[in-house]
């Protein structure tokens, strides 16, 4: 009823270490990668799982496993 509202703190930071001309640079430099199609390592090592032969190891493991649960192996 009678309470006051807090305010918001007033935040006011100047980066010691920052150029923004190098910034603008590298945000010029990443765009042109995107539009020309590069793709950065860690993209690339996530593609590597989509292999069929993973995929061939992962259903000769669940075949073993449902084999073993019924008991025919």
């Amino acid at each position: 009823m009678f309470f006051r509202r807090p305010n918001h703190k007033i935040f006011d930071y100047t980066p010691r270490f920052y150029d923004p001309d190098k910034d603008e640079e590298l945000k010029k430099l990443e765009r042109r990668k995107q539009k020309l199609g590069f793709r950065n390592s860690r993209s690339r090592q996530k593609m590597r799982i989509k292999s069929p032969i993973y995929y061939l190891v992962l259903l000769v493991i669940l075949v073993f496993i449902y084999l073993k649960f019924t008991g025919l192996l």
